[in-house]
């Protein structure tokens, strides 16, 4: 049913009157989290077409996502009745080959004390005999963050429909432990130590000292506290979603999260409350104090790695028994307004699944979409060894340019005139900004511009600028949204990472997923993602269009260019 102007005036009056507060870390607009009319827009241009979202309403945090008897499921957090964050249940879907999917209903939602007022995040764990075990937040009565358990109701039902909370719940509480009652949540994916017992971390804080919590166990119903976190960093606020877990240092394969070694590093992923944002250290798991020491190297705050420098929260892993990798989830949320939120009818959409792996020099980690994805291309188009001078732009043609995967890679004749840049303390997204792909350079800015009109009035682009530091060169990736709509509401942040990688041994790669709203981008084979929304009014659909462009001084070379329309994902409520 398509919206009256009456219908949009009322929902400002009810946007502007709703009383917003926060909880956790999400603003609170009490008075559309129950939407009265539960309508969703006819007009769509922002849905998208092979990433994973609902049919309608608000998603959030990714949640204990799990292979079990050969069938991927997803769990993540869901309001059933609104576009806004509220009535927070664990929504779930299953897949064979996480591109397509089959919803049921919710898996968990309010049902006792410890959960009534929200079952927030938390994650999968599978105990021997392979039996899945959720460990999740629940809200209690008096608003109080507390731990729950859930099990599967039918081991034989490898959909796993039903799931049952057992009476010992709340397994792991704040009360008399000295423990902030409102920072306490989304535990992790419990790890067996070689003494027996099983470990699971807890976000928390104390004032600005964000930390995971460290409980151990058993059996899995009886928790008990350990005297020190597993680790904890300055300055960096509360700790949401976080994640440990290890990774091969000589082989790009997955392991199990019990696994330790001496090939094995470990990965302590958190999300900060207070950025909204995400960084990660490669380190140590010292099995004897019970605590992970990062990396000499390893920044441990807000400027340090991540997985993805744009619009990517909460997200979480899983070891995929099946194929021998490492699964990560992320959720991408919305750059519109709330109002804009309410009249499409849904809010939330999750990034798509990407293999990681630690990189070969064991600096950081890498990432790849599944190669499942790659079941939704159609016929490519090429291009190969074609000169891109300077100032030059060319279009790629023969795709659906508002739902395509394309990967380029790029040939830099010469480096010669690059321009100095000393990194040493520069933010790269701040430099993004200052040198979007508008402003002229010598070796770049060279990239994509993606769901771009015919006049350029609008385009997203995803690009590359080299610069000289003393003897080595400096790679500057950069997502430039501040074009990217004429619409005045919508946030066109430019996010930006300098990327390791030797121009001297390596050519330069991109690929972007790019699907109506969302543009996901990998460059240097994965070492620097960027995720970014855009919101075109002109370039939507069939109006769309996709480019190769260089606005450097220098000539570059496109190596090869390959680009697929995408089918759409089949995704069943």
């Amino acid at each position: 049913m398509a919206f009256t102007a009456v219908w949009f005036i009322g929902l400002c009056s009810l946007i502007l009157g709703c009383g917003i507060h926060v909880e956790a870390s999400h603003k609170i607009y009490p008075n559309l989290q129950t939407h009265p009319r539960n309508i969703t827009a006819t007009h769509q241009p922002y849905r998208t077409g092979y990433h994973f979202q609902p049919a309608k309403h608000w998603i959030n945090d990714p949640n204990g996502p799990m292979i079990y008897k050969g069938i991927y499921h997803f769990f993540y957090q869901y309001n059933p009745h609104g576009a806004v964050w509220g009535n927070i249940v664990w929504a779930h879907a299953t897949s064979t080959d996480l591109v397509n999917w089959v919803h049921y209903e919710p898996a968990i939602k309010p049902s006792i004390e410890s959960d009534i007022k929200g079952c927030w995040s938390g994650s999968t764990t599978i105990l021997p005999g392979g039996k899945p075990a959720i460990l999740y937040t629940g809200i209690d009565p008096k608003k109080r963050q507390v731990q729950n358990l859930a099990f599967p109701k039918d081991l034989s039902d490898p959909y796993l429909r039903e799931w049952i909370k057992p009476p010992q719940n709340p397994v792991m509480t704040p009360i008399d432990n000295g423990i902030n009652v409102s920072s306490f949540r989304d535990p992790t994916t419990a790890w067996m130590a070689p003494d027996g017992q099983w470990r699971v971390i807890i976000g928390s804080k104390i004032d600005r000292l964000g930390k995971a919590i460290l409980y151990k166990s058993k059996d899995f119903f009886k928790w008990e506290l350990v005297d020190h976190p597993l680790h904890s960093s300055k300055n960096t606020g509360m700790w949401e979603c976080p994640d440990f877990f290890p990774v091969s240092v000589n082989k790009g394969v997955g392991l199990d999260t019990s696994v330790n070694g001496p090939n094995v590093k470990h990965v302590m992923k958190v999300s900060l409350d207070d950025k909204k944002d995400e960084y990660y250290t490669i380190g140590t798991y010292n099995l004897e104090k019970d605590i992970y020491v990062p990396d000499e190297g390893s920044i441990d705050d807000d400027s340090g790695l991540r997985y993805d420098y744009g619009k990517f929260y909460a997200s979480k892993t899983f070891f995929d028994s099946s194929k021998n990798r490492r699964i990560l989830w992320g959720w991408i949320n919305e750059s519109d307004s709330v109002t804009d939120d309410v009249k499409k009818g849904w809010s939330g959409v999750q990034a798509i699944p990407r293999n990681i792996w630690l990189d070969k020099a064991g600096k950081q980690l890498v990432q790849w979409p599944v190669t499942e994805i790659e079941k939704l291309r159609k016929t490519p188009v090429e291009l190969q060894s074609t000169q891109l001078n300077g100032g030059s732009l060319l279009e790629v043609t023969g795709v659906t340019a508002s739902q395509v995967d394309v990967e380029v890679s790029f040939n830099l004749p010469t480096l010669e005139k690059a321009e100095n840049l000393n990194p040493s303390g520069v933010n790269p997204q701040i430099l993004c900004s200052q040198k979007g792909a508008s402003v002229k350079g010598s070796v770049g800015p060279f990239g994509l511009l993606a769901l771009a009109s015919k006049g350029l009035e609008e385009q997203t682009a995803i690009f590359f600028r080299v610069f000289k530091d003393k003897e080595r060169f400096v790679v500057l990736m950069c997502s430039d949204q501040s074009r990217s709509s004429e619409g005045p509401e919508v946030d066109k942040t430019t996010y930006g990472a300098f990327l390791d990688v030797n121009l001297h041994q390596e050519t330069l790669s991109l690929r972007s997923l790019i699907d109506h709203s969302i543009v996901e981008s990998f460059g240097g084979k994965g070492k620097v993602c960027i995720t970014s929304r855009a919101y075109p009014e002109l370039a939507i659909f069939k109006k769309a269009h996709l480019y190769v462009f260089n606005n450097g001084t220098e000539n570059i070379s496109i190596s090869k260019l390959s680009a697929w329309s995408m089918e759409k994902a089949k995704i069943v409520q």
